[in-house]
């Protein structure tokens, strides 16, 4: 374990490398490359006044979540779905269901 120059505290790993040696923080990360490969998938269906209050969400055992900036926002994303679902299944990834969350600010 290398010290940080003049001090008895360890020096701090770089985040990769921290990452990289703990298993769940590695799951979470490839967590997170997994929804944000999804949402660059489906960006290109959203409206460009939508697409700035709509988010990625987490993945997960019941699927992939939409975080809408409002339940307005959450109402058009329901009835994108089907092409959305179409989209993710051309480009190859692993059917799994889309839950569309509001989040609050």
């Amino acid at each position: 374990m290398a010290l940080h120059p003049n001090s008895t505290l360890p020096a701090a790993l770089p985040i990769g490398e921290a990452l990289a040696q703990s298993a769940p923080l590695a799951h979470l990360q490839a967590l997170l490359r997994e929804s944000n490969a999804r949402f660059e998938i489906i960006r290109p269906l959203l409206p460009a006044a939508l697409a700035l209050q709509v988010r990625p969400g987490p993945v997960g055992e019941q699927g992939w979540a939409l975080l809408a900036g409002n339940a307005a926002v959450a109402a058009k994303l329901r009835q994108l779905l089907p092409r959305f679902e179409a989209a993710l299944l051309e480009q190859g990834r692993q059917p799994s269901a889309i839950r569309i969350r509001v989040q609050s600010n």
